[in-house]
């Protein structure tokens, strides 16, 4: 299988890889802030005891966690620019550009993840913890800011970092609207030099290797949160 493998392709094929590795990564983490900020608001709207917020945001999370990822990109790729040509009556509109696109999609798709995270967060929290609060004259959002999401967010972080994991594996599918992530340049660079195995290898062993630490912390992370309750 590995007779003739050559080691060169990948040698030379570094420059463009670590480009294709730091958009993965830019994307992630900026797909991450976006949909624990948005995932937060959501899982406050479902904790509401009032219907005209938790129902709107219970429809949200179902809605996009019943709809594959690969569709949501291609909603704001292809759709947005009919909707922006229809709105404003120019027959030349544009949309907001692939790379808008995958952004706000996937921070879209992420924050229905995040909200179910955060809302069991949220929910993980004692009860007395809440009544401590208002009995210190703390008002409702207060008690949220000050005692409820510091101790839930501390209990997420495990979970919260999974979550993330899961996420910069999805970059690769940036590729339907002709982004370039590691995986996509991988590819490229396979299918230009007929190497094939090498790259594919190559990009499965990296993958393995970011992921596989990621989850090293993430154990080591609930096992310390652990001890400390």
């Amino acid at each position: 299988m590995f007779t003739g493998f050559d080691f060169d392709v990948i040698a030379r094929s570094l420059p463009y890889l670590s480009q294709g590795m730091l958009f993965s990564l830019g994307l992630t983490v900026l797909s991450m802030i976006g949909g624990i900020v948005l995932g937060t608001v959501l899982a406050l709207m479902r904790l509401a005891p009032f219907r005209v917020l938790h129902l709107p945001a219970s429809g949200y999370v179902n809605l996009l966690r019943s709809t594959p990822l690969i569709l949501v990109i291609f909603w704001f790729y292809f759709l947005v620019p009919l909707a922006m040509k229809r709105l404003s009556g120019d027959a030349y509109a544009t949309g907001i550009g692939p790379f808008y696109s995958a952004l706000i999609a996937f921070t879209l798709f992420e924050a229905a993840y995040y909200c179910e995270i955060i809302r069991a967060g949220i929910q993980s929290v004692p009860r007395g913890q809440v009544h401590a609060a208002f009995a210190l004259g703390l008002t409702y959002g207060q008690a949220m800011r000050r005692v409820i999401l510091p101790q839930a967010f501390r209990n997420m972080v495990p979970i919260l970092l999974t979550q993330g994991i899961i996420l910069f594996q999805d970059t690769s599918l940036v590729y339907v609207v002709g982004l370039t992530d590691f995986m996509g340049a991988a590819s490229k660079i396979a299918q230009r030099d007929g190497r094939l195995v090498e790259m594919y290898l190559f990009a499965a062993l990296i993958y393995f290797i970011l992921c596989f630490l990621a989850s090293y912390v993430v154990k080591r992370l609930q096992l310390r949160y652990s001890v400390g309750r």
